[in-house]
């Protein structure tokens, strides 16, 4: 390290000459310097060489490749270190660092939010690790600090001259940082601060047209962004009155744009309430109240411009999403939409309309008898949203419609039939999921949810059916085709298709849009897909093993449990080891032992114990693993289970783990029960509990030679058992219940008295002189031991 200072002189010496610019070696340094950073030793080094000062210097430069391994360097110095973080901001300046990633170059956005996002952490957090002297003494207040970057972002919202890329990636941080990790956090004062200081600015953006003159740059992504960054803050919020905030805030905005400024203003506001349905709807719907602005959508909608008519459209699908306003458009927009969807000349306003229709056609769900529309009027509809996916001519943001539209329409079996059977749609629907377009993703996952079955369905009691019938109300109707033998063939097309290399895809993607509802719904596809054991292969050659270890570590509870269970059926009829290779394993353990929790259902506690019995036979080191999630005792639980099934998958569960130290440590504690079970469970009916059982105790007598004497203790049955699993015509379990003898043999004199003085030594006679086999070997063993000790004499013949 001595030389090390010299080095950091140096790179930063060939990075700042201007001769030697677009070299080899002005990017060998670059890519040194980023190395360097990535370790603590070295990000100290950088730093203590007054090297915020000349990272500084290198953004000024403006070159992208200088400002790229400036900022990657600055997260290397910024990391957990909370004391170098508040330095690096005091000498750049907040509203520096923050201004970078207005930037048009997307790389250089993208490096200044990552850099942003680990300062936030890092002021979060405070010092994750023990530094030492005086960087690790200085003493800030993280809150302010926070408070000062957040308003900074806030105030980059709505300034002229930002990239839309740029603003995107301000409300991905705002969505990452600002709302609480967990409901059981009290402390919410951070989003009722951004609501109270930002609100305004968050509604500007998700109210901004793209590519119109006079408005804020954005993307497409952008209001789908500024409406994750709402429902978030909305659902941060505790209590009435912080809500009756929120609506207030969002209704006065609305009010000054609808009021006063004429037909752009009026745009505007109903652009802001369609943001606002797409995120916190309970805001939207209060905001479509307001006095005109349901008039003034169903009158835009007839106008002559196309960029009116868009929001308008837009606005009126978003409002369909509630039964009680979908029955009233129905009786009055219906006809609105049928006409805009036959007489509009432009593709991206028929398109729109036709989701319309396709939100009021499903308003019914799954119900068969609700009816919204004529017979056959929904497939027709669904006909022509595929027509549009399949246009490679229209445009990834138009086409994003047509996925809507069959993500409502795929409610209907028939509509499931035919688009399982269109590969030309399939495909386009899992290229449309990889593509740049991002806000599609929701929509893909709810139309797979949808042809796959895998949404939450209870079968109603029929006696409660009876009942309804006869107090004439309404009962929901299944569909024929929604029938387990339909559901099977539909999830097989879409594996022939390639469905889980188009999840794998999704689940990648890094974007607020990847919600934890919509990782729900890919979770609840993946379940579906390997729901039966021959398809699971499939799965795992398309990387699905890989795609749900994600889903399962993170997302909304359902969502993690559906996912967990999903792995768990993998693990149970794959070698794990090829599921998931490598270090990747040793992640799987955490989201099965999370089933075993008691909220999930007896089968997710047995397919768990099923493949943790799996993993728990790979190695020493997995054991540990399953022991360091705190496993054993609800597998223990689980072994007086009153399900023969689930009682029986913990004991094998357990007879695999008996194989670690601090297991048979367990077994021999004193004043427990547990090796009694294991005796009793050997003597049981079922041949599965008593080969698992039988097999736990055969290894434990070997391993712990202290355990035999304790079996005479533990039950005044045990020598019946032994002589049952001695003379059992199944030669696994004769095999089992030698050793289990042989090893109580060797353990001492005493017990081998005991044995040998019942009818185990005819038994063991007999079956030593049976046909060569592990059982005869085992037995003739016994017998050779009871003799060293002089408890039997051999015969003449010397046997």
């Amino acid at each position: 390290m001595s030389s090390t200072d010299a080095k950091v002189e140096q790179m930063f010496q060939i990075l700042l000459d201007p001769q030697e610019k677009g070299t080899e070696k002005k990017q060998k340094a670059s890519q040194n310097l980023v190395v360097l950073a990535r370790e603590d030793a070295g990000a100290e080094k950088i730093f203590r060489s007054n090297g915020v000062q000349l990272l500084q210097r290198l953004l000024d430069t403006g070159e992208s490749d200088l400002m790229l391994a400036a900022l990657r360097t600055l997260v290397g110095i910024c990391s957990e270190h909370q004391s170098r973080t508040v330095a690096t901001l005091s000498v750049l300046g907040t509203r520096r660092v923050v201004s970078i990633l207005g930037v048009e170059n997307q790389a250089v956005s993208l490096a200044a939010c990552h850099l942003l996002h680990v300062m936030f952490d890092a002021l979060k957090e405070g010092v994750k690790k023990g530094f030492r002297g005086k960087e690790g003494a200085i003493i800030v207040d993280p809150a302010r600090e926070l408070k000062v970057l957040i308003s900074n972002l806030l105030e980059l919202l709505t300034e002229v001259g930002v990239s839309g890329q740029g603003r995107d990636n301000a409300l991905t941080l705002l969505i990452k940082v600002v709302p609480r990790k967990s409901p059981k956090d009290p402390n919410n004062s951070l989003a009722l601060w951004v609501i109270d200081q930002g609100l305004k600015k968050i509604l500007e953006v998700g109210g901004s047209v793209q590519d119109a003159p006079g408005e804020l740059t954005v993307t497409a992504n952008s209001r789908m962004s500024a409406s994750i960054l709402l429902s978030k803050l909305f659902d941060d919020l505790k209590c009435d009155a912080e809500r009756e905030n929120f609506h207030r805030l969002c209704e006065n905005y609305i009010k000054s744009w609808f009021e006063g400024h004429g037909l752009a203003g009026k745009l505007r506001a109903i652009q802001t309430v369609s943001c606002l349905l797409q995120g916190p709807c309970d805001a939207g719907n209060r905001a479509l109240e307001l006095s005109g602005v349901m008039e003034s959508v169903i009158a835009l909608c007839a106008s002559e411009q196309e960029e009116e008519q868009l929001v308008a459209v837009e606005a009126l699908i978003h409002a369909a999403g509630k039964a009680k306003r979908a029955s009233f458009i129905t009786a009055n927009g219906v006809s609105l939409l049928k006409d805009l969807y036959k007489r509009s000349e432009k593709d991206s306003i028929r398109i729109r309309a036709l989701v319309g229709l396709c939100k009021l056609g499903s308003a019914g769900g799954t119900d068969f008898s609700m009816k919204q529309f004529a017979e056959g009027s929904t497939l027709k509809l669904a006909k022509q949203c595929r027509k549009w996916l399949c246009n490679d001519q229209i445009d990834a943001g138009t086409r994003r419609w047509a996925v809507e539209g069959l993500a409502y329409l795929t409610f209907d079996a028939d509509v499931k039939e035919e688009f399982v059977e269109d590969e030309a749609a399939l495909k386009a629907l899992f290229q449309l999921s990889r593509s740049e377009e991002r806000s599609v993703l929701f929509a893909v996952a709810s139309a797979l949810v949808n042809c796959t079955n895998s949404y939450d369905y209870e079968e109603p009691d029929p006696k409660m059916v009876e009942l309804a019938k006869y107090a004439k109300q309404h009962v929901p109707e299944q569909h024929p085709k929604d029938k387990p033998s339909f559901v099977r063939a539909r999830v097989k097309k879409l594996l022939a298709a390639g469905v889980v290399s188009a999840l794998a895809c999704m689940v990648k993607t890094e974007s607020p849009v990847l919600t934890s509802s919509c990782r729900e719904l890919l979770s609840r596809v993946f379940l579906a897909l390997v729901e039966e054991a021959e398809d699971r292969g499939t799965v795992v050659a398309q990387g699905g093993g890989k795609a749900l270890l994600p889903l399962a570590l993170e997302g909304t509870d359902v969502g993690q449990t559906k996912a967990a269970q999903a792995l768990a059926k993998l693990t149970i009829t794959s070698n794990p080891e090829m599921t998931f290779p490598g270090e990747r394993v040793y992640e799987v353990v955490r989201p099965l032992v999370s089933l075993l929790h008691l909220h999930c259902s007896g089968l997710q506690n047995f397919e768990a114990l099923m493949a943790l019995t799996n993993l728990a036979g790979i190695s020493e080191r997995l054991r540990q693993k399953i022991l360091k999630e705190k496993a054993v005792p609800m597998i223990e639980g689980y072994m007086f289970e009153e399900h023969e099934m689930i009682r029986r998958a913990a004991t094998e569960c357990m007879c695999n783990l008996a194989m670690s130290k601090e297991v048979q440590d367990l077994f021999e504690a004193e004043g427990n029960d547990r090796l009694k079970l294991l005796v009793l469970y050997s003597g049981e009916d079922d041949e599965l509990l008593q080969r698992a059982a039988a097999g736990g105790l055969a290894m434990l007598t070997s391993m712990r030679p202290s355990l035999c004497s304790r079996i005479p203790q533990v039950t005044t049955h045990w020598l019946e058992i032994l002589q049952a699993l001695l003379l059992n015509p199944n030669q696994e379990l004769q095999h089992r219940g030698a050793v289990v003898v042989l090893n109580m043999v060797e353990a001492s004199r005493e017990i081998a008295s005991t044995l040998m003085e019942s009818e185990v030594l005819e038994i063991l006679s007999v079956l030593a002189k049976g046909k060569e086999s592990p059982v005869t070997r085992v037995a003739a063993a016994c017998l050779g031991k009871a003799v060293d000790y002089g408890l039997i004499k051999p015969n003449q013949d010397g046997e």
